[in-house]
């Protein structure tokens, strides 16, 4: 870490340690790292946070995800770029950012995951945003 304004991991170590158990039991809820890494790049992008953006994409790389499906993940309507199920994700991240979450990036994941798969799902750009959003308040940039 790098110029960090917040050091958040020192300040307030407890809360620290229940993100990190959050990440640890997403990491743990079998949703396919190379279906999550996309996710995680894509919310990053949204939230701005550079120091967010340079792992995970690094991270996406080393499980399959192209350099080229990286760039895309950040448009809407990637077309045949991506899977109808990744691209359901990927929509679904994108709503949850905002104030309200319509009804149809919900359905378009009910033909690919069920009840439980949804709610993974949603813990799991909880956590990736809970991430950025420390990250965008403490400074931190790539080392």
């Amino acid at each position: 870490m790098n110029g960090t304004r917040l050091p958040y991991q020192t300040l307030l170590p407890s809360a620290f340690q229940a993100l990190l158990a959050l990440e640890r039991r997403v990491q743990g809820l079998t949703l396919g790292v190379p279906l999550l890494e996309p996710v995680k790049v894509r919310a990053r992008q949204l939230n701005g946070c550079g120091f967010c953006l340079d792992r995970p994409s690094k991270d996406a790389r080393k499980v399959g995800v192209s350099q080229r499906q990286l760039c895309w993940s950040s448009r809407r309507g990637a077309g045949t770029l991506f899977t109808p199920r990744r691209q359901a994700v990927l929509k679904f991240e994108a709503v949850t950012l905002q104030a309200g979450v319509p009804d149809a990036p919900l359905g378009r994941l009910r033909p690919h995951f069920c009840g439980a798969g949804i709610i993974k799902w949603t813990m799991a750009v909880i956590t990736v945003n809970a991430w950025n959003r420390m990250g965008v308040v403490s400074g931190l940039h790539p080392a």
